[in-house]
């Protein structure tokens, strides 16, 4: 693209802002052919309509839409307002436009349509492991709350009836829950299914479990989970060692105890590979402002935490220092 004199001013900054430098990042590390390639097979022109907007673009901006938790109107002013998310999108003002709100709606349905994000999520996946970046052998399941609006103003005074109040403590939510499989040596998330809030996280322990795991970690939540019937009838699932956490009320002592208390200790290790599973939950629910629900249903939400976590992923691989390995993958 031309530089314009925007470009030059620009450049001649003293400060690189946050936005900016994670833009950049994000940019150097996305597989963009392959994606690409992904959605070329469904985005055609048709007969009749106006002529299709570079594929590039509408990825670019539906990206950012996610990055920065945007509605399809907000990421479109949002990009005329920032010069850095301008740069990203790779158009030039004096002779192109930004994709309206409603040409990013169509774009998203046919993502949504096609799985589109699933499969995005899989291929991060499977370049970080065959880049040597996923050590396989352990999994760490855990759950989090994604709230929903529980506001019945809407124009069919109902809340998402896919949606349930789940009781956390002294407080009740309401929204739907993302399970996760995390790998236990990196931290990155290999496995993730959607459901209601209500429903108890050892429901989905077996569906997060990789074929070649023989070790599980997850809080005390999931206590109980080799004896559900999942477990026993798999021959797999029910030859892993699960380290769950005990409740803090077993490893309690007296204050007469002068002795080391081992299950204490052996509970603090257990801690000290399980806490990686809340880094990505941390990334997509604070870097990325997604701690509630976007849309009505279950699976569209799914879809769009696909690409989230996929997203999370490829931040984690760029603190971790290795998107050189990463990026050997790419075409």
């Amino acid at each position: 693209m031309q530089q314009t004199f925007t470009d030059m001013e620009y450049a001649n900054r003293n400060r690189t802002t946050k936005r900016e430098a994670f833009l950049d990042a994000m940019e150097s590390i996305i597989p963009w052919k392959e994606w690409m390639e992904l959605i070329a097979p469904f985005y055609v022109q048709k007969e009749r309509g106006r002529k299709l907007i570079p594929l590039e673009t509408m990825l670019r901006m539906y990206l950012m839409q996610n990055w920065f938790g945007l509605s399809d109107e907000g990421i479109e002013d949002a990009i005329y307002d920032s010069y850095a998310m301008k740069r990203f999108l790779k158009i030039d003002f004096s002779i192109e436009r930004t994709p309206d709100a409603t040409t990013l709606l169509h774009f998203r349905h046919l993502l949504e349509k096609h799985d589109i994000t699933r499969k995005m999520f899989d291929d991060v996946k499977e370049r970080l492991d065959a880049a040597g970046l996923i050590m396989h052998g352990g999994t760490i399941v855990d759950a989090t709350i994604i709230h929903a609006p529980s506001s019945t103003k809407n124009t069919t005074k109902t809340r998402d009836p896919e949606m349930h109040s789940v009781r956390k403590g002294n407080q009740w939510f309401f929204g739907m829950k993302i399970h996760s499989g995390t790998d236990a040596a990196t931290g990155y998330v290999h496995t993730i299914t959607g459901t209601a809030a209500n429903v108890h996280d050892i429901v989905q322990a077996h569906a997060l479990i990789r074929a070649d795991d023989h070790s599980v970690y997850g809080d005390s939540g999931y206590l109980g989970v080799e004896k559900r019937a999942e477990i026993l009838e798999d021959p797999h699932l029910s030859s892993v060692d699960y380290r769950i956490a005990k409740r803090p009320s077993k490893n309690r002592t007296t204050k007469a105890y002068a002795g080391v208390n081992w299950d204490k200790k052996i509970e603090h290790e257990k801690t000290s590979i399980r806490c990686k599973v809340e880094h990505p939950f941390l990334i997509v629910k604070r870097l990325f402002q997604a701690g509630r629900t976007r849309y009505r249903g279950i699976k569209k939400n799914l879809l769009r935490y696909y690409l989230l976590f996929a997203s999370a992923n490829l931040v984690m691989c760029l603190r971790a220092g290795r998107q050189r390995a990463f990026c050997m993958t790419m075409g």
